[in-house]
């Protein structure tokens, strides 16, 4: 068993990949001379596949990992850890905004006795439009899945072989991985870091692909949607009621009579209403459908350097 294994997944960053290794390199030589870097390539277009190819072969401490296809970057994450055999686990993103040289700083927070270690980031270099987006994003995590999401929690983590065993027989089809490790519990703290501007290129989430995140978040979590189509329902019935009331009362002291527009709109509100609420349910059965097919999380393609 190696004392260290760095896990980055890899997408459309055959810019940076030399880059990466060689700063993990710099960094990880200053703690101990026993660790490993594990590279998924998660189906990335480019030559990213190619760059990690080389490294592996002039350095037996870089592995590789290239999947059948773009599974997603926590099911690259997953993949890594299957195949890490450290003590301790580090995963970091491969735009090197989140800087090795930090790794460190988790490992001295583990050797005060956490089991994980999160990061917490300090003046994030993200454009106003991304910045925008996450703070909404936090807003309406707070909102549907009853649990606070930290906006300014790092893709940087470290734990224990201990947290990898337990996170690797978790079979849930949603695996974002901070959330996951908030799950399991287990002693952890923060450590603040500066996020760092990314060495090349833009990131490959698009506002689609954040959407979906969102989703998969809000639903992956908490069943609050389900319970908030409820309680909606229930207002909606009520204001109904009353109103119900206020036009037949109105209609026996005053000759009151509502015109179809009301109707109309009424109609239209409660179908709207109706719809969301087999949205949202249709969501959770989705999620139950995907769950019960029980197919491989990833696929893996190729290995280099890995038995």
């Amino acid at each position: 068993m190696n004392y260290l294994s760095i896990i980055s997944p890899v997408y459309k960053a055959e810019a940076i990949v030399d880059e990466l290794v060689k700063r993990i390199h710099e960094e990880v030589l200053k703690i101990t001379v026993d660790y490993e870097i594990i590279l998924v390539d998660d189906g990335s277009p480019d030559s990213s596949w190619s760059k990690i190819g080389e490294n592996c072969g002039r350095d037996a401490k870089v592995k590789g990992i290239k999947l059948s296809r773009n599974f997603g970057q926590h099911y690259a994450v997953t993949a890594g850890m299957a195949a890490a055999n450290g003590k301790l686990i580090v995963i970091m993103d491969c735009d090197l905004q989140d800087d090795p040289s930090y790794i460190s700083l988790l490992i001295d927070a583990y050797n005060h006795g956490n089991e994980i270690v999160f990061t917490k980031r300090i003046d994030r270099k993200h454009s106003f439009k991304k910045r925008i987006s996450s703070w909404i994003y936090n807003l309406l995590f707070h909102f549907f899945s009853e649990s606070r999401y930290d906006v300014d929690a790092g893709s940087l983590v470290l734990f224990t072989s201990t947290v990898r065993d337990v996170l690797l027989k978790l079979e849930d089809k949603d695996r974002l991985y901070v959330q996951m490790l908030k799950w399991v519990g287990y002693k952890n703290t923060y450590v603040a870091v500066e996020h760092k501007r990314r060495f090349s290129g833009e990131s490959s989430y698009t506002l689609l692909k954040l959407i979906k995140l969102a989703m998969q978040g809000w639903t992956s979590h908490s069943a609050r949607l389900l319970k908030l189509s409820v309680y909606g329902g229930f207002t909606l019935s009520l204001i109904t009621f009353l109103i119900s009331l206020v036009i037949v009362v109105r209609y026996f002291t005053e000759g009151f009579l509502p015109g179809w527009p009301s109707l109309f709109i009424a109609i239209m509100f409660s179908t709207g209403l109706i719809l969301i609420s087999i949205g949202i349910a249709g969501i959770y059965i989705g999620k139950i459908f995907e769950q019960s097919k029980r197919r491989p999380l990833f696929i893996v393609d190729k290995k280099i350097n890995l038995d």
